[in-house]
């Protein structure tokens, strides 16, 4: 598809909530079509929330292995997407190394949210639903399945 890019990386601060979202939204989208991974600054547990909200719409996230970017086997993207201050700054240093692409899209950790597990919930929703109406306007979907 012209347009896209053939690699993309999604980091934020522990790989455990947006980054992991980011990466299997634009995955769920596009296929194959994009390479897509992520990583995170330091590396935590998928977060459980995280999980609950990918799988009301059909997207599996229980199997994601949060890593680092230190744990990147290949570190040659056409784009990488920072989630979280801390990790656009990971980001800007790699491509002191390489030439790529850097865009910021400061996105809320919705761990931070506080309250009752349907309000924590909503949060990680909105992160969600945020982080696919980004991806679908910056990866136009051409023939991708709906969520």
């Amino acid at each position: 598809m012209a347009g896209l890019p053939g690699s993309v990386l999604f980091c934020c601060t522990q790989n455990s909530i947006r980054s992991p979202m980011a990466e299997s939204l634009l995955k769920y989208l596009h296929g194959r079509r994009i390479y897509v991974d992520s990583v995170g600054v330091r590396a935590s547990e998928i977060d459980g929330f995280a999980v609950a909200v990918m799988d009301e719409i059909g997207v599996d996230l229980a199997k994601h292995r949060p890593k680092t970017f230190d744990d990147l086997e290949d570190t040659s993207f056409d784009l990488i997407i920072s989630l979280s201050p801390e990790a656009q700054h990971s980001a800007v240093e790699m491509t002191r190394t390489m030439a790529c692409d850097v865009e910021y899209w400061p996105t809320m950790d919705p761990s931070v949210i506080e309250g009752s597990r349907e309000e924590r919930l909503e949060a990680y929703r909105a992160v969600r639903d945020t982080l696919l109406a980004r991806i679908r306007e910056r990866f136009p979907p051409a023939g991708a399945p709906q969520i």
